[in-house]
């Protein structure tokens, strides 16, 4: 969309509309070139701090630098982008066939039940698929 402008001077994008944005972070998590500032949520970050997010696509995270007001307070967050290899888990929707017009009558979203499951059995979990949680970004 065109909320987002660039600001010349710190030559970082802004968004000028902030009643517009969603404050989901897509943008930010999406930028390549660590030029977005950012406001964090004050559940991680309190007033008057700095947020820098890099993505590093090779690592498969993304980092969240946060720097507390005095400049005291260093946090580094690191969240996973994808369980699976950078682009190699991109749907092939043009092969999908069209739906029928009883799926766009019901209730139901693309590939639903499918996707969540429940067409099996219920929801899964990771015990009853045979895995366990493990940390970091796994491939």
């Amino acid at each position: 969309s065109d909320l987002m402008h660039i600001d010349t001077t710190i030559r970082r994008a802004y968004n000028i509309e902030p009643n517009m944005c969603w404050e989901c972070y897509s943008c930010v998590k999406a930028c390549p070139h660590n030029a977005i500032d950012v406001r964090g949520y004050a559940d991680f970050a309190p007033l008057g701090h700095s947020v820098r997010v890099r993505r590093d696509e090779e690592k498969g995270v993304i980092a969240w630098r946060i720097i507390f007001r005095n400049g005291e307070k260093d946090m580094n967050l690191l969240a996973p982008i994808t369980t699976k290899p950078w682009g190699q888990c991109t749907p092939k929707l043009k092969e999908v066939p069209a739906p029928s017009n009883e799926m766009r009558d019901s209730q139901l979203l693309f590939n639903e039940p499918k996707y969540i499951r429940l067409d099996d059995g219920g929801l899964h979990t990771l015990e009853s698929n045979g895995l366990k949680m493990q940390a970091g970004v796994c491939y």
